[in-house]
């Protein structure tokens, strides 16, 4: 992974708006519609050198596929493992159901909209768990390559996203293994191929795993925090063993709180995991610093340091409003985080989360996303200049 050896650096959690024809056949088929498979193969594919270029024009160094042949960053899976099918279900999460009105403004949004939701039409495991994606997998690393040979020297590094077996193994309810620990193995030897072909093919890996956090007001919401901080170590250890032989400095480690407006204020303490996720083999960490719900927390690595070798981005941009952050504002965020690193040059600029986790659902119009970025980019320039001046 690069380093912001001369200024700051800028990325994104990976996740882009998709046009809204690819968007509407991704929803179709999510809801058991048939589509033209061809067709939402060709509009994915055209998609890539479409929100690359856009990715460059606002500024970013570090540079993803924005997820176009994906209509979710962890549900893409259930086509490329085996043993998923029938009909699931995900509990809805602490901070929502504590607020009953608020709740059903949420059901009603979701209702309304042409997307693709990590909640409602969901698989659950009813057999064997192995990867079998390596046609699309391929594909998508070749159709990411041939768009970034358009933009040579315009961009610093690319990264590729891929999911943590964790987040999987959560949303899709298991019915067929007899413990939840072996059914979270087999998806992590599963993932172990979409992991080592990301490294392999050039690009620095992204491991998407909201659920190290989400999960505790999620899946552990009446549990105590000993056994979710338990679950947040076996994936971080499984996630070990699928990235073993891999350099740790072609992987980041991206956790979050969930990525839906709502209030948060039954989300677990970065603190109180971070301890956990240290133990991860990964060369970086990824954490929203941008919302108003843990914009304080970058402070814990005072007390709880990365190892030297380790760079963090740093989310100083929010995926869940539309309001254009001031550069300014954005600068005061990286300067105040590089201030307790250390170092600005184990600082890299972020965005929270995707901007469209899932296709249709992001809260951000797609202008406004472009509007964003560039703030960000923005920022990152005014604090290059004052801290490495």
């Amino acid at each position: 992974m690069q380093r912001s050896e001369t200024r700051i650096l800028t990325t994104h959690a990976g996740s882009l708006p998709r046009p809204a024809e690819l968007t509407r056949l991704y929803a179709r088929r999510a809801k058991g519609e048939a589509v033209d498979e061809a067709a939402l193969a060709e509009a994915g594919r055209k998609a890539v050198p479409a929100i690359l270029a856009r990715q460059i024009e606002a500024g970013m160094d570090i540079v993803a596929n924005g997820e176009q042949q994906r209509e979710s960053f962890v549900l893409y899976l259930r086509r490329r493992l085996t043993g998923m099918g029938g009909e699931g279900s995900r509990r809805p999460t602490s901070d929502v159901v504590a607020y009953p009105k608020f709740q059903e403004r949420m059901r009603q949004q979701a209702a309304a909209a042409e997307a693709v939701s990590n909640r409602d039409d969901l698989p659950k495991c009813i057999g064997p768990v192995a990867y079998q994606g390596h046609a699309a997998l391929e594909t998508e690393i070749a159709d990411f390559r041939a768009a970034l040979k358009g933009f040579e020297g315009r961009y610093v590094e690319p990264f590729f996203t891929a999911a943590s077996p964790g987040i999987l193994a959560s949303i899709v309810r298991n019915e067929h293994y007899d413990t939840f620990d072996r059914y979270l193995d087999a998806v992590a030897d599963a993932l172990k191929v979409e992991y080592h072909a990301i490294v392999k093919a050039g690009f620095v890996l992204q491991l998407d795993c909201p659920d190290l956090a989400l999960e505790r007001h999620g899946s552990f919401q009446d549990r105590p925090l000993p056994e979710f901080v338990a679950f947040v170590e076996k994936v971080v250890d499984c996630l070990n063993r699928a990235t073993a032989g891999l350099p740790r400095d072609r992987i980041r480690l991206h956790v979050c709180w969930g990525n839906y407006e709502a209030p948060h204020d039954r989300d677990v303490p970065l603190e109180d995991i971070l301890p956990a996720l240290k133990q991860a083999n990964v060369g970086g960490f990824f954490l929203p610093f941008a919302n108003p719900r843990h914009a304080h927390e970058y402070k814990v690595f005072e007390r709880i340091p990365l190892a030297d070798d380790q760079i963090l981005v740093a989310g100083v941009i929010d995926t869940l409003t539309n309001f254009v952050e001031h550069p300014e504002v954005v600068a005061d965020r990286i300067e105040r985080i590089a201030q307790v690193l250390g170092d600005p040059r184990r600082v890299i600029a972020g965005t929270d989360c995707g901007f469209d986790t899932s296709a249709g659902m992001g809260r951000v119009a797609e202008d406004v996303v472009w509007a964003k970025l560039r703030a960000m980019a923005d920022g990152a320039r005014i604090a290059s200049d004052r801290l490495f001046r």
